[in-house]
């Protein structure tokens, strides 16, 4: 699985945790920046790795910020992508088993490195429900980006 990874300043080290631990799991890592702790601004990163998300199905993107909230409201910003904020693990298993999210934000100074890797871990370790009603959910939500997102 190719997994997209993109931070600004605050989620810097992070995101370069995350990129080494999901390549010592034998996963593809593409990193969409930044690439230094210099004062950038969020949405210019989770939206390159929302587009990226978008354009390739099979792929997943986590995107860091400081609480990982404004990261998330960028890549939602995307047609096809629909990014959770999770600071725990049961929230990223629940963003992908009930939600189908594609994107995961998290925020470096909220979750410490090891519950941030335990998420990453959960949200990619997890399938989206067969059940019909989680399903039938995620086709409303898509309907919404289809009426709103150009």
């Amino acid at each position: 699985m190719r997994v997209i990874v993109g931070a600004d300043h605050a989620g810097f080290r992070l995101k370069e945790k995350i990129k080494e631990h999901l390549k010592r799991k034998g996963f593809e890592v593409v990193d969409e920046g930044t690439d230094s702790e210099k004062s950038c601004d969020y949405p210019d990163f989770a939206v390159k790795v929302a587009e990226k998300v978008a354009k390739s199905p099979k792929s997943i993107g986590i995107v860091v910020c400081g609480t990982g909230i404004g990261t998330a409201m960028a890549a939602n910003k995307v047609k096809g992508i629909r990014a959770a904020l999770a600071t725990n693990e049961y929230m990223a298993r629940m963003a992908r088993e009930h939600n189908n999210a594609n994107v995961l934000s998290l925020g470096a100074r909220v979750s410490k490195e090891k519950e941030a890797l335990e998420m990453v871990d959960s949200f990619l370790g997890t399938d989206f429900s067969l059940e019909e009603r989680h399903r039938r959910r995620v086709k409303k939500i898509d309907a919404i980006h289809g009426k709103t997102l150009k």
